[in-house]
C-alpha cells in the first residue's frame, strides 16, 4: 500500500514512517512532514481532511526537494 492508497473503509493511511522527530528550522516531521498539529489530530480528521494533509505533505516534499521550501 502506498502513501495514496486508501484502505479497504476509504479512509486513506497515515503517512507515519516511525521517524517522529519535529525539525526546529522547518517545524515538520522529519519523517512524515505533517506538523504537530496534524499530527495530533490525525485520528479525528474526514477523509477528505486527511487527503488534504497527504497533498499538503506531497507539495511540502517537493518545495524540499528543489530548494524552495524557505523561499518567501
Amino acid at each position: 500500500m502506498t502513501l495514496d492508497s486508501p484502505s479497504p473503509s476509504g479512509e486513506p493511511p497515515s503517512p507515519c514512517v516511525g521517524v517522529c522527530v519535529i525539525n526546529p528550522q522547518t517545524q515538520l516531521c522529519d519523517g512524515c512532514l505533517r506538523t504537530l498539529d496534524e499530527i495530533a489530530a490525525w485520528w479525528d480528521y474526514a477523509p477528505e481532511q486527511k487527503h488534504t494533509v497527504l497533498m499538503q505533505v506531497e507539495a511540502r516534499l517537493t518545495r524540499i526537494m528543489d530548494g524552495t521550501f524557505h523561499d518567501g
